[in-house]
């Protein structure tokens, strides 16, 4: 009890801190930079809520501050379960009063003509929200989730309560708010007045739903050459990926370490650089190409422009991926179980078939379907390979930033796309709905894995050795940058590099490279949000593995959303949702961030949930029978069980960070410019040694990191022994107390 009041008073004065002691407003030169303490607490910039209440005139405000007030009384009550629904009451009331507030008005006053007819003109507007009222609004959701776990929710356990409380309020802000934000402005004019004329001629449109090439008249609709890359793309890259993991775990390849840097190195390089590389080697003037043509008069072909070129540069590309996802399911196969089904006289094909490929299922179906969401979002591949072959995240893209400038056919494409995305999720949780896929029980595990089938060995090898030709497309790439121009003039030079990063010691160590701006603040926003995507990730899987609660279902889609939707998309949503009060993040270092987590969030969340399938509820249950709570549960004995999950969430996420381009290119600043950005800017100038050097350098800084991240984790350790040593030393012990 007085634990809990103890938490209950840490977030009653954060609120109150909130709402007297921080900027209510947001700044223009920066919370962090600390220029607003100059004018606090007596500015109208920076003047925390009660001041802008009480001398401003924003008596608004006073809402928040009364609904506070009240928690502190509510707190004194002795009644757990009223003390509980008051407080949950007051926390739910809390975020839809600042949440109407901050949409209702806005800069000149009030947005919405109803409240103006209502309560009449405002003298003055409000800025958008600034570090008093976000963190008023993060105490209003503890307040509720500590009064929905006073009143018994998950049995009591206020952690998971307001760990779900706030994620469902994170994903609701930077989710659906800008996601909304963008179809409420496709059905509205320039006037903002209510018009559906072009979002209806945009669904009608025979261009996204033809099927003229099922009746050989001509070319699908983009929604079908969509849904049939992004299965094909599903499937190889799952294919490649079980091959790789088995290789890596149940194999005596003598490079394995070798093998995962291969696998690693496709996810590691800015998007259109798979592309450009497989352009230059098979191409009309590639380098294979003509070779082919010069030895055996082979004609060349525009084979490698459309479904084919994206298909075989998605599979590149997203394999790695499904590796990270599956190698931690591999090794949680229970050796135990194959040797039972060996000691009942099955063979190792029978074994693998029956035993090991269906305690995989978790890792298949979410590598499945974390290839076919990467293949429906995946924007760099198609515009380089594309050709008059669309995609949805191309027309999408198009529809925004071309000469088309129509929202309402954005909206249209994006909602197709979230249609395919939801039917192959849906179709997921059907084949894993009412089985049991754990194998990691906390009980002596002994004994180890067994060969791999002949046929299989034979097959999974034949798979992952051509896996070597990436190092030739990773040579043109590197070789490029020491090039003059590509294609033209092949003498070596180290201008590219000279030019990108060179360092002048004359009063100090001074970047004089053009990159290196870009190149930092990269480095900055990727380290901050790829702990803050695997943390996120890891605690939603926990969540939605380990505990019941109404809406879960619906939870769980809301989360796969942002990773279904393409970049392009989140860009455009972002920049229309924070661009104007209530909150205001364009051009800054958050926007960045935000877009980061949430968007590469699933990929946590889907590795997270392969993983901890394969844990059994009885070690929580142990756990917490020993008076442990959740999160020291969590802390001690979830996470040490999933340290590849985590490796593959801290990887994926900073490497993401790196190298997106479709949702960046929108919501970079002149002060906070990304590194892919940067090199398109460099393509664009016809500068391609600068942008091929850029790349390398980056490249070479992912693959150092990424060792980092797996020395600072460490591997899951899993106690085997080999049962018939165990037999033979426990038979020889045995023999020599009878002698």
């Amino acid at each position: 009890m007085r634990h809990g009041n103890r938490r209950l008073d840490v977030v009653l004065v954060l609120g109150a801190v909130a709402l007297t002691l921080l900027p209510w407003y947001r700044m223009e030169t920066g919370f962090f930079g600390l220029g607003w303490l100059a004018g606090f607490p007596l500015s109208p910039q920076a003047a925390p809520g009660l001041v802008q209440i009480f001398c401003y005139g924003r008596l608004w405000l006073a809402g928040a501050l009364v609904l506070l007030f009240l928690a502190f009384a509510a707190r004194g009550m002795a009644d757990p379960t009223r003390r509980g629904a008051a407080l949950a009451w007051l926390g739910a009331l809390g975020v839809f009063f600042l949440s109407l507030q901050g949409l209702a008005i806005g800069i000149s006053g009030w947005t919405w003509t109803l409240s103006e007819a209502l309560f009449g003109t405002l003298a003055d507007g409000q800025p958008s929200m600034g570090a008093g009222a976000v963190l008023s609004a993060i105490a209003f959701v503890l307040l509720f989730a500590f009064g929905l776990a006073e009143r018994g929710a998950m049995k009591g356990d206020a952690f998971v309560v307001s760990a779900i409380a706030l994620l469902v309020f994170l994903v609701t802000v930077f989710v659906f708010y800008p996601i909304g934000s963008m179809f409420v402005g496709s059905v509205q004019d320039f006037d903002g007045s209510f018009n559906a004329d072009n979002f209806i001629r945009n669904v009608q449109d025979p261009s996204i739903w033809s099927l003229n090439c099922v009746i050989g008249a001509g070319r699908c609709g983009v929604a079908w050459r969509t849904l049939w890359l992004a299965i094909m793309t599903g499937l190889g890259s799952t294919l490649l990926g079980l091959a790789f993991a088995l290789v890596a775990t149940r194999t005596r390849f003598p490079m394995k370490k070798g093998l995962r840097l291969l696998t690693i190195l496709p996810i590691i390089t800015p998007p259109f650089v798979i592309g450009l590389a497989l352009t230059l080697l098979f191409g009309r003037a590639g380098v294979v190409t003509q070779g082919l043509s010069d030895l055996f008069g082979i004609e060349p072909g525009r084979w490698l422009y459309g479904l084919t070129g994206i298909w075989i540069a998605q599979v590149l590309s997203f394999t790695p991926i499904s590796f990270l996802v599956l190698i931690g399911v591999v090794e949680g196969v229970s050796p135990s179980m194959e040797e039972a089904s060996t000691t009942l006289r099955a063979d190792r094909w029978r074994t693998f078939w029956r035993v090991s490929l269906p305690l995989m299922k978790p890792g298949l179906a979410n590598a499945f379907l974390i290839g076919f969401i990467e293949s429906m979002a995946d924007f760099g591949n198609p515009l380089v390979l594309g050709g008059s072959h669309g995609v949805l995240s191309t027309e999408i893209f198009f529809a925004v930033v071309g000469s088309q400038n129509d929202p309402s056919r954005a909206a249209v494409l994006a909602t197709v796309l979230l249609a395919f995305t939801l039917s192959a999720f849906l179709a997921q949780r059907i084949w894993l709905s009412g089985k049991n896929f754990a194998t990691v029980t906390g009980k002596g595990d002994s004994g180890s894995h067994i060969a791999l089938p002949r046929a299989l060995s034979i097959a999974v090898h034949a798979m992952v050795i051509p896996w070597i030709f990436t190092l030739v497309i990773y040579g043109m790439i590197l070789i490029g940058g020491f090039v003059k121009t590509w294609g033209l003039d092949n003498s070596l030079t180290l201008d590219h590099y000279a030019k990108a990063f060179s360092i002048s010691f004359k009063s100090g160590i001074a970047w004089t490279g053009v990159a290196w701006n870009s190149f930092w603040t990269t480095m900055e926003i990727a380290l901050i949000s790829a702990p803050l995507t695997a943390a996120v990730g890891l605690l939603t899987a926990y969540i939605i593995v380990r505990q019941k609660f109404a809406g879960k279902n619906a939870f769980e889609f809301a989360l796969m959303m942002s990773f279904a939707i393409p970049g392009t998309v989140i860009g455009v949503s972002y920049i229309m949702a924070f661009n104007l009060p209530p909150l205001e993040m364009t051009g800054s270092a958050l926007i960045l961030v935000a877009c980061f987590v949430f968007r590469n969030m699933p990929v946590g969340v889907r590795g997270g949930i392969a993983a901890m399938s394969q844990l059994d509820k009885s070690l929580d249950e142990a756990s917490l029978t020993l008076r442990a709570n959740s999160f020291r549960t969590i802390r001690k004995v979830i996470l040490p069980l999933l340290r590849p999950a985590i490796t593959a969430a801290l990887v994926y996420s900073f490497v993401r960070a790196i190298t997106s381009i479709s949702a960046v290119i929108f919501l970079v600043s002149a002060q906070y410019n990304m590194a892919t950005s940067y090199i398109v800017g460099l393509v664009e100038n016809g500068e391609y040694g600068v942008a091929i050097a850029y790349s390398s350098m980056l490249i070479v800084v992912m693959i150092t990191v990424i060792a980092g991240f797996q020395l600072m984790v460490g591997e899951r350790r899993l106690r085997r022994e080999n049962r018939v040593a165990g037999i033979a030393t426990s038979a020889s012990s045995r023999q020599e107390k009878i002698a």
